[in-house]
């Protein structure tokens, strides 16, 4: 273990007045995450409540049981569906409370829980249809897919493209696939969707007279589809003509990463914070298709900002090759790894490979004074450090603690030849916010030290490089 410390002095504490102060604010956004949570159920209940009101619900045999479920289960799957845009819309509110990570995850718990509850929806009301007239399932589903046409034949074209989305969206298939290809697949999940909708506001009994349950979904698939639209497509497109993000330099260092240096107009109106990735789409011929979220590392100037790529797959590896010039279109900023986050009183960034740069540009940004925070990164050499250099002046010049952990692994998120816990390196460290970032099973090593050593859970903030 290597310990570089700029600033000798024991660590120091932020003065209560601010610490109330950021806990004020943790409290708030807190309660914020509680109202969009609150809201969805909300939306729930309120379709099944339109759904009794209107007077079709039919629960007197079995039938009309079974349709009645299929049609809460429809409700039930619509409104996670609304659920999954609005978390994935990059509706800067949402990230800001929610965060992009813990977005994608509900996202992707969503999308599975959702299936099972489509998968029902179809067999509730196949069966209900079926069992009056005495037809077989498979007969009565061809009449629903084929006989009745239009929007309810779109809505089973939608539910086959969603099959094979679900199928390679499972852990054991995402292994086997490039990112890139997963991705290319996962898109035809928007497809299902638009095929889907028309069937629930043309062939449902509670929407056919177009009274307040046709609207009341109307609008809400309006707000869902429409804040999709806005933020993940009308507002990439204003910011690539307004900020004309182009790139001047392409370089590697010496850990093998590349640094790419852009130059733009006004790029701090972005709003970007240190700390936080952006999705960088780079408009060179073999590249335009894909977006690819990578994290800054440094602050965003008003004329210049910075990634360094660890080239860990397809789309990484070629960035090398980027032509000064290329055009790039940005979506973002997203991430909750920044100085907002934090409610306690002493700051403790920690990185490891790649993950070292996200750490850099927190460090640059944050609300601290000298001895007020503890940097610690972890390579197995210092030549695999990104920018160690910057990041030695840097700690420097904000009086932070710097600890250069290399060696080769051991059992644990330090070396092998000199294991340290978290508490040893950081005195007090309970009443501290700790921030991690790397590969997620250091990532996972780390925060469980800082759990033992008493750092709770809305303290302990991780940025993961998993997909």
């Amino acid at each position: 273990m290597t310990a570089l410390a700029s600033h000798q002095a024991a660590p120091r504490r932020v003065a209560a007045p601010r610490v109330a102060a950021r806990a004020d604010r943790a409290a708030r956004d807190h309660g914020r995450r509680d109202a969009l949570e609150a809201s969805a159920w909300l939306a729930g209940v309120l379709g099944v409540s339109l759904m009794l009101a209107s007077g079709s619900v039919d629960v007197t045999s079995m039938p009309g049981l079974l349709v009645t479920l299929g049609r809460v289960a429809g409700i039930a799957a619509s409104t996670m569906i609304m659920t999954q845009l609005i978390l994935i819309a990059r509706i800067p509110p949402v990230e800001r409370v929610v965060g992009h990570d813990r977005a994608a995850r509900i996202h992707g718990q969503l999308g599975r829980l959702g299936f099972v509850v489509i998968l029902a929806h179809i067999v509730l009301i196949v069966a209900g249809y079926a069992m009056p007239t005495q037809t077989g399932i498979l007969a009565q589903a061809w009449d629903l897919a084929i006989g009745w046409g239009g929007p309810m034949f779109m809505a089973w074209a939608g539910f086959l493209v969603l099959v094979a989305v679900v199928l390679t969206s499972y852990a054991i298939v995402r292994r086997r696939w490039r990112y890139e290809s997963w991705h290319a697949v996962h898109l035809f999940s928007y497809l299902a969707i638009g095929l889907t909708i028309p069937h629930q506001l043309t062939d449902g009994e509670t929407f056919a007279p177009m009274g307040a349950a046709w609207w009341y979904w109307v609008v809400l698939w309006s707000v869902a589809v429409g804040g999709l639209l806005i933020y993940r497509v009308a507002r990439p497109l204003l910011r690539f003509w307004r900020h004309d993000i182009r790139v001047t330099a392409v370089g590697t260092l010496e850990d093998g990463s590349t640094v790419i240096a852009m130059h733009g107009r006004h790029l701090r109106r972005l709003g970007t914070k240190g700390g936080q990735f952006m999705l960088f789409r780079f408009l060179q011929a073999d590249m335009w298709g894909q977006a690819h979220p990578y994290s800054l590392s440094r602050t965003v100037r008003d004329s210049w900002m910075r990634i360094t790529v660890k080239p860990l797959g397809d789309g990484s590896s070629a960035l090398r090759d980027l032509r000064p010039g290329t055009r790039v279109m940005v979506e973002g900023p997203l991430g909750t790894f920044t100085d907002e986050a934090r409610s306690g009183d002493h700051l403790v960034l920690a990185g490891a490979g790649v993950g070292i740069t996200p750490v850099l540009a927190l460090l640059e940004d944050a609300d601290i004074g000298p001895g007020e925070c503890t940097v610690i990164v972890r390579a197995r050499t210092d030549a695999d450090i990104p920018h160690l250099d910057e990041l030695l002046s840097l700690s420097a010049a904000r009086g932070a603690r710097l600890y250069v952990l290399t060696g080769r692994r051991g059992g644990s998120w330090t070396p092998a030849d000199t294991p340290v816990d978290l508490a040893d390196l950081v005195p007090g460290i309970a009443t501290a916010d700790v921030f991690a970032c790397g590969p997620e099973a250091w990532v996972a090593e780390l925060m469980d030290d800082a759990a033992q050593a008493g750092v709770p859970e809305e303290r302990r903030h991780l940025e993961e490089f998993a997909w």
